[in-house]
C-alpha cells in the first residue's frame, strides 16, 4: 500500500528583492492578497488536500511567519470580549494546531533543493508535499488536492505542470515527457532551465509537487547545478526510472506573486471571486480601464 500525503514543505526563506522596500521588513509570503498573505492561501490549499504537518524553512527575519500561525490568546480574547465574533472566526482559522507546525532555518542561500533537504528531520521515510507560496493558484478544486488524487492513482512523484512559451524554458524546469494523456504526463527526464532551442518540451514544473523521501538521498550529495545552487530538479530527475514520475495539467490558473505585475493580477482575480467585494471591484476598475 503506497503511504498517504500528510506532510508538506513550504520554503519560505527567500529575501523577496523583487519587492523591496516592502520586505525589508515583511517576509514576501506574508505579502496579502485582500486580506490573507500569500502564505496563508497555501497553507489552506494543503488543508484542502489532506495534510496535516506543515514545515516551515525559514531564514532570519522570519519571524512574523510563527507568529501568525499561532494562537494569539490576548487577541483572541479581545474580539471574544467585544462580541466580534466574526473576525475571531476568521483569526482562528489562520492558526495551527499545536504540534502540527514545525519550523526549521535555512541558514545559507543555496536554492531550492538545499531548502528542501533542510526539512528532512521532520518528512523522516514519508512521501511529503512541498508548496511555493509564490505560486498562487485559483481554481474550483484545490491544485494540490488534485495532485493528491492523481498521486493515489499512479504513486510515486508529481508535479503540477503548464505549457509556457518555448523562449521562457530557460526560466523554469522543463519535463522530458515519454507519453501524454492529455492530463498526466509519464515522465522520462527534467531539465532545469534549458536554452529554448534545447528544450525537450514546453511543459513547466511550476510550485506543487509531491516527492518520495529518496530524493534526500540525491539531495544529501550537496551537488550544485544551475546558478551555482542545489536544484531540486536535478535531485528528481535522478528519481526517474526508479519510481513512478508524473507531471499533472490542473485545472486552474495559475499566477506568479513574485513579478510585480503577476502580484497585482493575483489580487484582482481573487478579489473578483469573493461575492462580499466582486461588483465593488468591478466598479472601481471601470473607472481605471
Amino acid at each position: 500500500m503506497r503511504k498517504p500525503v500528510r506532510k508538506v514543505v513550504f520554503p519560505v526563506a527567500g529575501l523577496g528583492t523583487r519587492f523591496l522596500p516592502a520586505t525589508k521588513a515583511i517576509p514576501k509570503e506574508m505579502l496579502p492578497l485582500v486580506d490573507r498573505p500569500l502564505l496563508q492561501h497555501a497553507v489552506e490549499e494543503a488543508r484542502a488536500a489532506g495534510i496535516e504537518d506543515f514545515v516551515f524553512v525559514t531564514g532570519r527575519s522570519k519571524r512574523a511567519i510563527e507568529d501568525h500561525f499561532d494562537a494569539d490568546t490576548e487577541l483572541n480574547r479581545t474580539l471574544e470580549e467585544r462580541g466580534k465574533l466574526d473576525a475571531l472566526e476568521v483569526v482562528r482559522d489562520s492558526e495551527i494546531a499545536p504540534g502540527r507546525c514545525f519550523y526549521t532555518r535555512q541558514q545559507v542561500p543555496l536554492g531550492l533543493g538545499h531548502a528542501v533537504w533542510c526539512a528532512r528531520a521532520v518528512i523522516g521515510n514519508d512521501p511529503f508535499a512541498i508548496v511555493l507560496p509564490d505560486d498562487f493558484v485559483q481554481g474550483d478544486t484545490p491544485c494540490l488536492k488534485q495532485m493528491v488524487d492523481a498521486y493515489n492513482e499512479v504513486g510515486g512523484n508529481v508535479v503540477a505542470v503548464v505549457d509556457v512559451p518555448r523562449e521562457r524554458t530557460s526560466s523554469y524546469g522543463i519535463l522530458d515527457v515519454e507519453k501524454d494523456d492529455g492530463r498526466l504526463a509519464t515522465v522520462r527526464g527534467l531539465v532545469e532551465k534549458p536554452k529554448p532551442e534545447e528544450a525537450p518540451s514546453t511543459l513547466s514544473i511550476i510550485g506543487r509537487y509531491i516527492l518520495q523521501p529518496e530524493v534526500f538521498d540525491h539531495l544529501e550529495k550537496q551537488q550544485r547545478g544551475a546558478g551555482n545552487e542545489i536544484q531540486l530538479t536535478d535531485a528528481m530527475a535522478k528519481l526517474i526510472g526508479t519510481q513512478p514520475f508524473h507531471g499533472l495539467r490542473f485545472e486552474g490558473t495559475r499566477y506568479d506573486c513574485g513579478d510585480k505585475v503577476g502580484f497585482i493580477e493575483a489580487t484582482l482575480a481573487h478579489a473578483l471571486k469573493r461575492p462580499d467585494m466582486a461588483d465593488k471591484v468591478r466598479e472601481m476598475l471601470r473607472k481605471y480601464c
